[in-house]
């Protein structure tokens, strides 16, 4: 049962089943049958029904109820980290030091945060009137979650949706549906009423797509493709709903003749191997300055020559597969065409043999001499590959770095005070880390530019998605005769 609507897990209406697959042996995770617009239909009018009663709690009853939430996923810690790696192929280390911590965190921080929706002082903007402005939720809420990162997923759309008074219905990625599941069965063991978060398992053509042009829901969110998000858009408008977008990125990776580059090594490394390189903030266009061009490539190729890559399971295990042989096959296509036009696989570029052949390894892939207008540079791989590309000046270097579509991501390395200012300034991306590469926090917002899409997740920022502002005004004179009636007619 896999679909979770009105506080119950149900079955999926459609006839059409769905294995959940370990990536890491092929072996099956679960066995799914599929939610259809049926299953969207019923999980948006439970969130309907359950959103008069929630957007009126108040805000200190709605924060009571997400610490409890955060306690239990402290509880199932261990439970929630294994389940997530069986599903995505993570390494027990990234999902026990990163991935649960994350959920845990961003729980308590909407906790706090649920007490601090703020709107303008109550003020005389006019000689007659007091205005006030209230902040009131939307109302439903439908949001699609990618496979990458399930369970953080989760949170980033459940979290401040409900902290704010909201309702949601969340559609996870089919391929990783779990550690949704098990999150909103926590939101109701911590009490928070049944309705109020809902999980619908389905393909997005048609669960998704239910879900987006349904007319009950008033706000849409998603985290995934660009071109899916512009499909998206599309579907949105035709009922005027709310568009909260997290797309696509190519994060930048700039290295200045000045930088650290031991320190800047490492960080490409980390950076760019994050989840397997599926992650949307990823390192992957390194530039590098021509004087340092050299030992950068040298010293990232020897650390990923060193990357060990194996069981999920085995906490020496560096590096775990793909999330499936798809997308396995997806990257490696990249890196081969890359090589079809004469660029140079410094280290890696297949997927290993042996042991691990069954599972959807792909080695971490270094790749030189590409142009900065091919497809390995401005299009998103979402694997373990790094591109790297010299520079000359810092006009080209941040010229380079705004060169593609997107806007999720980037950093400038340089021990330079005001070279990093400029970089931070000028390089066109929703997140600029400075002499480090991913790390997030949940009182800081992220979202892109460009096509990265628009709109924050975490933080109090997110909050500015899921409300809505409210004017009111109140005549304090008691006249009925009022002066601007004589701009309508006389008396």
């Amino acid at each position: 049962m896999h679909q979770y609507i009105g506080g119950e897990l149900r079955t999926g209406s459609s006839p059409v089943g769905h294995r959940v697959v370990n990536p890491a042996d092929g072996g099956t995770v679960a066995e799914v049958v599929l939610g259809d617009e049926r299953d969207a239909a019923l999980a948006v009018a439970a969130a309907k029904a359950a959103f008069p009663a929630w957007s009126r709690a108040t805000p200190a009853e709605r924060s009571t109820k997400l610490h409890e939430a955060a306690r239990i996923l402290g509880e199932r810690a261990q439970e929630f980290a294994e389940t997530e790696s069986r599903q995505t192929g993570k390494p027990i280390r990234l999902t026990t030091g990163f991935d649960v911590p994350g959920a845990v965190d961003n729980t308590a921080f909407f906790a706090g945060a649920a007490r601090h929706l703020e709107g303008k002082a109550s003020a005389e903007y006019s000689a007659d009137h007091t205005s006030a402005i209230r902040r009131e939720p939307i109302g439903v809420v439908a949001s699609i979650a990618p496979w990458n990162y399930p369970l953080q997923m989760a949170a980033w759309k459940i979290l401040p949706a409900i902290a704010a008074g909201n309702t949601i219905v969340l559609k996870p990625a089919e391929i990783t549906p779990l550690t949704a599941l098990l999150f909103a069965q926590a939101c109701t063991d911590a009490g928070i009423p049944d309705g109020v978060v809902n999980v619908v398992t389905g393909h997005g053509p048609v669960a998704g797509e239910a879900l987006m042009a349904h007319p009950d829901v008033r706000m849409v969110s998603f985290t995934g493709s660009t071109p899916v998000g512009k499909r998206i858009m599309e579907i949105a408008s035709r009922t005027v709903k709310r568009v909260h977008l997290e797309l696509g990125g190519k994060a930048p990776f700039v290295v200045f003749d000045d930088a650290d580059l031991e320190a800047a090594i490492h960080g490409a490394v980390a950076g760019s191997l994050i989840n397997t390189g599926q992650d949307c903030t990823a390192a992957t266009r390194a530039y590098v300055h021509r004087s340092r061009f050299d030992e950068f490539v040298a010293g990232v190729a020897d650390l990923y020559a060193k990357v060990k890559l194996g069981d999920p399971f085995d906490p020496a295990t560096d590096l775990g597969p793909l999330v499936s042989h798809r997308q396995r096959d997806s990257v490696a296509g990249f890196v081969e065409r890359a090589r079809g036009y004469g660029a140079k696989v410094v280290v890696g570029g297949e997927a290993p043999g042996g042991e691990l052949a069954a599972g959807a390894y792909y080695l971490p892939t270094l790749v030189t001499d590409v142009a900065q207008d091919s497809e390995i540079v401005q299009d998103e791989v979402f694997g373990p590959v790094l591109t790297a590309l010299p520079f000359d000046t810092d006009d080209e270097a941040l010229a380079l770095a705004n060169d593609t579509p997107y806007g999720l991501a980037a950093s400038a390395w340089t021990r330079d005070h005001f070279r990093a200012l400029r970089a931070a300034r000028e390089i066109a991306a929703g997140c600029v880390w400075i002499n480090d590469h991913i790390p997030i926090i949940s009182e800081m917002p992220h979202g892109g530019y460009k096509a990265s899409g628009f709109g924050k997740d975490m933080s109090s920022y997110s909050f500015e998605e899921y409300t809505q502002v409210k004017h009111t005004m109140h005549d304090i004179t008691g006249v009925a005769r009022k002066a601007w009636h004589r701009t309508i007619f006389e008396l």
